[in-house]
């Protein structure tokens, strides 16, 4: 299709425009990353931007000696495995529900869910909860209270509705259950709505800091968003330094470590392994939205 000169024109500022956007909101998280592997007294003098002025690998030598770090890092795995397993699974089985119209009260669950997203307990209330369910300090506290998107349900839900209904009917007159049916046809045809949700689940649980800053009090349960946390309000070469002997002989040898790029190093740490999983499920990305968000 031929575009004339003022549409030409316009896809040309467009793309100037996103070009610009993608530039504003990867820079920052690009400098963090050039710190991260400068040395951290040579970053003190500044004009450190797009590339490591003085390369070095010292900052997440000394924080990978950190061994709260390593136990929070597998802790926020495990979290976020389990989580997005658990969420992804209960989720989708309610969604299934929630899309048969034969279903008694249906447009009154509905109703409550939503009612779910709009208005809560408030934290005392939560806490209190958590508290009388034996949850605190506990590694489920990190799962359990997460395992229901009400968003996701609809999404999901939606995307359920649209399935030809002579799948389940073929289904039904072999013999299948309703399980077998939600098993064996519903979610293997469902893959890019649940790899979509799993995405968005798995991102939530990696990077939520506030449920261990509430609920944990144990270093050893700590998710590594919430000790980054505490990290970045307090001195972390001190806090690293009288947590392993080895980094403190290292950094009384080497004075070029800083705050700042140890800090730098941290975060690298805490965000590079869930931006790698993008590449992997972002083919699912509008596929599975666009066709959760259609309307039934």
């Amino acid at each position: 299709m031929r575009l004339s000169p003022g549409d030409k024109i316009l896809q040309r500022t467009i793309y100037i425009l996103l070009t610009l956007l993608a530039v504003i909101m990867l820079y920052p998280f690009w400098n963090s990353l050039v710190i991260s592997f400068n040395q951290g007294s040579d970053t003190a003098l500044g004009g450190v931007t797009l590339w490591p002025r003085v390369f070095t690998l010292e900052n997440y030598y000394i924080v990978f000696q950190d061994k709260r770090l390593l136990n929070s890092f597998w802790v926020t795995i495990l979290r976020t495995l389990c989580g997005t397993v658990l969420s992804v699974f209960f989720t989708a089985l309610l969604a299934y529900g929630m899309s048969k119209k034969a279903l008694l009260f249906r447009k009154h669950y509905m109703v409550f869910f939503i009612v779910t997203m709009f208005f809560s307990g408030g934290l005392i209330p939560t806490y209190m909860l958590i508290r009388s369910l034996g949850m605190l300090d506990t590694f489920w506290v990190l799962v359990i209270p997460g395992i229901i998107s009400v968003y996701n349900m609809i999404v999901i839900r939606t995307f359920f509705a649209a399935l030809p209904e002579g799948l389940e009917e073929s289904a039904k007159i072999d013999g299948c259950s309703n399980y077998g049916i939600f098993f064996k046809i519903v979610i293997p045809v469902s893959g890019p709505v649940l790899a979509t949700i799993a995405l968005f689940t798995a991102v939530g649980h990696w990077n939520d800091w506030f449920t261990g800053a509430i609920y944990i009090t144990t270093d050893h349960l700590l998710p590594i968003q919430t000790l980054l946390r505490q990290i970045m309000n307090s001195n972390i070469m001190t806090d690293i330094a009288s947590s392993n002997a080895i980094a403190l002989d290292h950094m009384n040898r080497n004075r070029t470590i800083t705050t700042k790029s140890l800090t730098m190093a941290t975060m690298m740490i805490a965000t590079i392994p869930i931006i790698l999983t993008y590449p992997f499920l972002q083919k699912y990305f509008v596929k599975g939205v666009l066709i959760g968000s259609l309307k039934e």
